[in-house]
């Protein structure tokens, strides 16, 4: 019998993904409210209680509102927004950070997915924390450019009108008041004992991202060649499914492949992971100068939102878990 399914917002960016990935299966019965009582509490908590497993795609408030409404020890729920990441008692949907992880997930009925650019934060801090290399109290930095559909259907309805005369922008920077809402998860889930320093960007195409992590490996405690970061995160991440890390010659070779006299990097494509579950991880580096540039490659509305949110429902209802991706 097919485990039953209610996507709570399904008509936004995320969860308009979520549904194209799950449509097509068998294993599963997508659910969905009568538009006429969208807005009618009594029939929105009867479905949420009325189904195997609920995905909130929301806003942070109404994800909230939502929980309170499900009464039923039996659904389950995988929640896209930010509202419970760092919340006790909810998993975190990231089935790679850590051994145990995915184990932690099946067995919860509530599961809080990682925002996108923590993901690749995450994936390239993680496992060098665990390893030593970084020591928990390090000012670690971040930098990301994500494409606009990470900013909602304001930013969307923006990027793809007609611009105000004038406004000709390609890539634009935010965040400046350095409170951005992923933070809290990214420092959480490294183990960090500050928040790290976090400058992400926007540019002017829909969909995916590339989010760096800079090193000055000269102060760090270890003062680590560049390759043996990478062959950490290749340890660590031995086996997966959908989060690869690239070879040293690949590195090598994406370092050498310039265009123009600027010393542009060709090949680090932002959307180059573009509707996959996939994320890749590289680490460039200068030996001499003792310098290392960590890079994760994916798709925001991927690994970052509703390939992930897929992953972690197939753990939680306990089927294969690369179903539908």
């Amino acid at each position: 019998m097919a485990h039953t399914i209610f996507i709570d917002g399904e008509a936004g960016t995320t969860g308009l993904q979520i549904r194209e990935r799950l449509a097509a299966r068998r294993d599963l019965q997508l659910v969905s409210i009568d538009p006429a009582k969208r807005k009618d509490p009594q029939a929105r908590a009867e479905l949420l209680n009325g189904v195997d497993a609920v995905v909130l795609c929301l806003p942070d408030d109404a994800a909230r509102e939502a929980v309170e409404l499900i009464t039923s020890n039996s659904v389950r729920v995988v929640d896209p927004s930010t509202a419970h990441r760092v919340a006790p008692g909810w998993a975190f949907g990231f089935p790679e950070l850590a051994k145990g992880q995915r184990e932690a997930i099946s067995a919860s009925k509530r599961v809080s997915n990682p925002g996108c650019y923590s993901t690749g934060f995450i994936a390239l801090v993680r496992p060098l924390i665990d390893s030593g290399f970084i020591p928990t109290d390090w000012p670690v930095t971040c930098n990301a450019v994500s494409g606009y559909t990470g900013g909602g259907k304001g930013l969307i309805a923006e990027m793809e009108g007609p611009a105000p005369e004038g406004v000709a922008d390609a890539y634009r920077t935010y965040g400046l008041a350095l409170t951005h809402k992923h933070v809290p998860e990214m420092q959480l889930r490294t183990g960090l004992d500050h928040p790290p320093l976090f400058a992400p960007a926007v540019g002017r195409y829909a969909q995916g991202m590339i989010v760096e992590v800079p090193l000055q490996l000269w102060a760090l405690p270890s003062t680590p060649e560049p390759e043996r970061l990478r062959e950490a995160l290749a340890d660590y991440y031995a086996g997966e499914r959908f989060v690869e890390v690239a070879s040293a010659a690949e590195c090598a070779e994406l370092a050498q492949a310039r265009a123009g006299a600027g010393g542009y990097v060709a090949g680090l494509d932002p959307e180059g992971l573009n509707g996959t579950n996939r994320m890749r991880l590289f680490v460039f580096g200068n030996p001499a100068r003792g310098q290392a540039r960590l890079v994760a490659l994916l798709d925001n509305l991927g690994k970052g939102a509703s390939g992930a949110c897929v992953q972690n429902l197939n753990l939680m209802l306990g089927l294969e878990e690369g179903a539908g991706l």
